[in-house]
């Protein structure tokens, strides 16, 4: 029964003190929801990234030319690569299922009285199964068509929205101009996102060989994608077309690669871990202002105690005990902080979904990190509560009746 009186002397007393008890909580209220705000935010961009390598695919490795070095001095020109080197990373790499090659660059291009400047990508049939692009309608160009040199396109999934709202519907079956030159287009790929190392989205597919004697004049290859057997054979794989590039480019022992091989996954993988990084370091600053609310917490509950120390020897003199006076502080302190806690929650969730209605960025509140900002929101109740609930429970009674 003492008990119960204790914990509605605590509540009558933050009632009688409203304005005050508010402005108390409002920096609990503000650290919290900013806390869930910004980790939601973190999750959301944590999210995106596992998004982005779901659609990329972890089996897939870029290799692209470099100019070769020795010492931080180069050693020759820029290498070439071309589609024998694709061919010699097919035929010698056991654990490789396929292997694409591009050339591209941008183009000015042209359909009715719209234009636009887009990336054209000249490449072979098997490029949808190794990047692991999706055919919105229409097909892909064939083997056959890429050997005659047929003049046939397969448009990016952004690219019709590039050349105007006539376009919108679909440009399968239509002409258009690449340099000068007429081709049809045969079909559209499913939008699939920047991924990896560009913007697969805003780019036109062409025959390779179309490409090499009709746009761009040679048989440079600018990027070869090779699609592994599995995440587990990506080191014996790197190694595997390490060798086979060293043995098409007539590389003795000793001198350095001239080409490059990147795991995409591993680069996404350190995005995320970056993006983690900025997550914390955002939370840790907008953890300081509980640091804050919980001083003014305790400050607050100071001047509590020297405004009531009166009251307080009245509650010793009918009979309270030293437990008792401590256990109705630190009650008070306790409920600024839950209740602020609480409040901020609400304001942080609400904040996180407005961002993704409004903003676009899918943040994702996590129920752990809830859990924890309000046991937080406890912990800093308890921790600035201490020496104020104390201070009151050591009041002499006679000198607390004395107090004016």
């Amino acid at each position: 029964m003492l008990i119960t009186e204790t914990i509605l002397a605590a509540f009558a007393s933050l009632r009688a003190n409203k304005t005050r008890a508010l402005l108390t909580m409002l920096g609990i209220v503000i650290g919290i929801g900013a806390v869930i705000t910004i980790v939601a935010m973190g999750n959301g961009a944590k999210n995106a990234v596992a998004d982005r390598l779901a659609r990329l695919g972890t089996t897939v490795l870029q290799i692209d030319a470099q100019r070769a070095q020795q010492g931080g001095i180069g050693t020759g020109g820029t290498v070439r690569m071309t589609s024998k080197d694709a061919d010699t990373v097919a035929e010698r790499s056991p654990h490789v299922v396929a292997v694409n090659y591009t050339q591209d660059r941008q183009q000015q291009i042209e359909w009715r009285h719209h234009n636009a400047s887009v990336q054209i990508t000249g490449t072979v049939p098997n490029f949808l199964a190794v990047r692991d692009f999706k055919l919105q309608a229409g097909r892909m160009f064939t083997d056959e068509e890429n050997h005659s040199f047929r003049r046939v396109a397969v448009l990016g999934g952004d690219v019709p929205a590039l050349m105007g709202p006539d376009s919108l519907l679909s440009l399968v079956g239509e002409d258009i101009k690449i340099k000068g030159r007429t081709f049809t287009v045969i079909g559209q790929l499913v939008r699939k996102g920047t991924v990896g190392f560009g913007d697969g989205d805003e780019q036109i597919l062409i025959p390779f060989q179309t490409s090499r004697t009709q746009i761009y004049g040679d048989n440079k290859v600018d990027d070869m994608w090779a699609r592994v057997t599995s995440e587990d054979d990506i080191p014996i794989a790197m190694g595997e077309i390490a060798v086979a590039m060293r043995r098409a480019h007539k590389l003795r022992a000793g001198r350095p690669d001239d080409f490059r091989i990147r795991n995409q996954a591993d680069i996404l993988v350190t995005l995320g871990e970056t993006t983690q990084s900025f997550t914390l370091l955002l939370a840790g600053v907008a953890a300081v202002s509980l640091l804050v609310g919980g001083v003014g917490i305790m400050n607050i509950m100071l001047v509590s105690v020297t405004e009531r120390t009166r009251e307080i020897g009245v509650r010793k003199a009918l009979g309270a005990t030293r437990r008792m006076i401590l256990l109705q502080f630190m009650i008070e302190a306790l409920t600024l902080c839950i209740l602020g806690g609480a409040v901020g929650v609400t304001m942080g969730v609400l904040a996180a979904w407005s961002v993704t209605k409004y903003v676009g960025w899918h943040a994702s509140v996590d129920v752990q990190v809830v859990a924890l900002a309000l046991g937080v929101a406890g912990a800093t109740g308890l921790l600035f509560g201490v020496w104020p609930a104390r201070r009151a429970a050591a009041l002499d009674p006679i000198e607390a009746l004395r107090h004016e």
